[in-house]
């Protein structure tokens, strides 16, 4: 394959165009997440995770696997961390069985805070895949979406 291969030059343009949808979602998020409960994205969808870790109030996990969640490196994630801690949104605590592991928990505020910004979530990334639709480069990708089933 050389650089002006149609192939490669097809997968480059999917490639942007995905990447345009997901830049577009986000920012519709981040905007309505921000105006309305003074969260980022990262934020929002770092409590959404946590909060589904167990049955029981909260959630946790391992810091290494809170940077995999949010795909952030492990500095970003631990800014991330302490700033929704210094809010009272979230907890580290040391492994009962491992004094090296540090886990994160979700506090109760921060289940609240996260249940009141759930529909305004949801509300936001329906507007921008709406929005995203009317795009013909992107509509395709709209439909990709809005088939996939997965679990939460």
């Amino acid at each position: 394959m050389t650089a002006t291969d149609p192939a490669l030059t097809a997968l480059a343009q999917g490639w942007c165009a995905l990447s345009l949808l997901h830049g577009r979602i986000e920012a519709h998020i981040e905007r309505a997440l921000q105006a309305r409960h003074d969260l980022s994205v990262r934020e929002y969808s770092l409590l959404d995770v946590l909060s589904r870790q167990h049955d029981g109030e909260g959630g946790h996990l391992q810091m290494k696997q809170v940077a995999d969640a949010v795909v952030l490196s492990q500095s970003a994630t631990t800014r991330l961390v302490t700033r929704l801690e210094d809010r009272g949104l979230l907890e580290r605590y040391l492994c009962p069985t491992d004094r090296r592991g540090i886990y994160t928990n979700v506090t109760a505020a921060g289940l609240q805070l996260l249940e009141e910004a759930r529909p305004t979530n949801d509300a936001a990334l329906r507007e921008a895949l709406d929005e995203a639709a009317r795009t013909p480069e992107l509509a395709p990708l709209v439909r990709v979406v809005e088939s996939l089933n997965l679990p939460a």
